[in-house]
């Protein structure tokens, strides 16, 4: 097997992947790195004034088709463009509208609210009914939140429940997965629903125990780490596939290939039954907390009786921060969806929630698109570089974005600075296997600021790799590499000319 720039990597390297714990957000690319420059052969020296973005696009290799766009962020004046009415995917740079979209619908001081419901009458330590674990789509709630609301179950006298223990997540339409398309196995591709717990990712590790494996799936965090039953994990004797899935009716059920093991691991798998992952854990915590629960089951109606406990999440403008920096698949698509909600439209798929935030886009921004979720995954959405600079340079998207993105550092080629006090960078990334992105501003002291855009994409190769089923096809590291690299000679030559 090869990596993404064509070198013989191991099964077991793939198979470890990005390790996610509970303690990171399952992510949909490595967060954005400064742009430092790479030393590429044959670099002719830049002539003055604004950069030949074809000859460069030539250089870097990357084939396929680039669209770029750079105006001024006041009037929208386009300064240089390159194939900037090209329609791409945008990746995870998608996720700087669904942000807006959510800001202008819920508010930067919008918090959710998990809660637990008593159901019946309360006597002796016993609930004479139901108890209630009711999500509001929270895409943060952690298992250390859970924990909290164990030891309040446990303060407010309860110690045994003769009913059923629910679970509600209609808050949100439940969705199986973000993007059909995905290899079966990625953690940035999970379910999601109404109640969801560290999104939505379990921790799968593996250790060599003498001849065999022992294989642990749980929910950790900073303070706990409950085994969960509702994903179960066995090892068979094959080469490949290293991973299989198999919907067990109200668990996830995965193989793995034994001979790729090796000495030990872990890395981080989706769930595909969130709120029953919930439900798993909150009951291991109770029992922690010397309360006995029956299992969860998922709840149609409404929840009704008295809130004993309750868990707020942060402000809706830190969440969105976080969803920037740690780009954050599972957030994108929960707060798209709560904010199509609130706005008081149908959204029964994330397909049908993105029409909307693309109609909100055109009405109130002037600006066409083709999203087909919130986060960027799906590679069916389409965006030009014109369209996405003239939203960034919208006066509402301006004033409100910029300190929620993730300050970029460029560098000339000899790795000094370009960036600092008088020129900062804010911009959010987006990468794809064979699609790469970059947007944002570049702030100016003293001059007026600028927005960009620079969309890259090869969707021959990127649908050719599909049929690999590798998670790093081929040479896709490499052409990831050299799109990089042309984004940053763009910005440190806009900067420095």
């Amino acid at each position: 097997m090869t990596d993404r720039a064509g070198n013989l990597v191991s099964r077991r390297h793939v198979l470890a992947g990005l390790m996610a714990t509970v303690a990171t957000p399952a992510l949909a690319e490595a967060p954005a790195r400064s742009l430092r420059p790479m030393a590429r052969p044959g670099s002719a020296v830049r002539a003055p004034g604004l950069p030949d973005i074809a000859a460069l696009a030539e250089q870097a290799g990357i084939g396929g088709k680039v669209s770029v766009a750079l105006a001024e962020a006041g009037t929208g004046r386009i300064v240089q463009e390159h194939g900037a009415a090209l329609r791409l995917p945008p990746a995870s740079v998608a996720k700087v509208m669904t942000t807006c979209y959510a800001l202008e619908a819920l508010g930067p001081d919008y918090v959710y609210e998990t809660r637990l419901f008593a159901e019946g009458a309360f006597s002796g330590g016993i609930l004479d009914g139901n108890l209630i674990l009711s999500g509001s789509g929270d895409p943060m709630l952690t298992t250390d939140d859970l924990g909290a609301l164990a030891k309040a179950l446990a303060a407010a006298g309860i110690r045994e429940v003769t009913g059923g223990f629910h679970l509600w997540q209609n808050a949100l339409p439940y969705q199986r997965e973000i993007d059909p398309g995905q290899l079966p196995h990625l953690g940035y591709n999970p379910a999601l629903s109404g109640l969801n717990l560290n999104s939505n990712v379990v921790h799968f590790e593996w250790a060599k125990a003498g001849a065999d494996y022992r294989l642990t799936m749980d929910a950790r965090s900073s303070r706990y780490r409950p085994d969960v039953s509702m994903a179960r994990m066995t090892a068979e004797d094959r080469d490949l596939p290293v991973y299989t899935y198999q919907d067990g009716g109200n668990y996830d059920q995965w193989t793995v290939a034994r001979s790729a093991l090796g000495n030990g691991g872990a890395r981080g798998l989706p769930v595909r039954y969130p709120a029953l992952f919930a439900g798993d854990v909150f009951r291991t915590l109770a029992a922690g907390e010397g309360i006995r629960l029956p299992a969860g089951q998922n709840r149609a109606a409404t929840p009704r009786g008295e809130v004993i406990a309750s868990h707020k999440s942060r402000p809706m403008s830190e969440i969105l921060r976080l969803m920037l920096k740690y780009s954050t698949n599972l957030t994108a698509e929960a707060v798209g969806l709560k904010a199509s909600l609130a706005r008081g439209k149908t959204a029964a798929s994330l397909a049908a929630s993105a029409q909307e935030m693309a109609r909100w886009a055109l009405e109130t921004k002037g600006v066409a698109c083709q999203p087909v979720d919130h986060s960027g995954l799906g590679d069916r959405t389409r965006i030009s570089a014109a369209a996405l600079a003239r939203f960034l340079g919208h006066a509402d998207v301006a004033g409100r974005l910029p300190p929620l993105l993730k300050e970029v550092g460029v560098f000339d080629s000899d790795g000094r600075p370009l960036t600092g006090k008088g020129t900062k960078v804010f911009a959010k990334t987006g990468t794809l296997n064979f699609v790469s992105s970059l947007a944002g501003y570049v702030q100016r002291e003293g001059q007026g600021d600028l927005v960009f855009a620079i969309l890259s994409a090869d969707e021959d190769r990127r649908a050719a790799s599909h049929n690999s089923q590798d998670e790093v096809p081929p040479g896709a590291r490499r052409w990831s590499d050299n799109a990089r690299w042309l984004q940053h000679r763009l910005l440190r030559d806009w900067i420095s000319g």
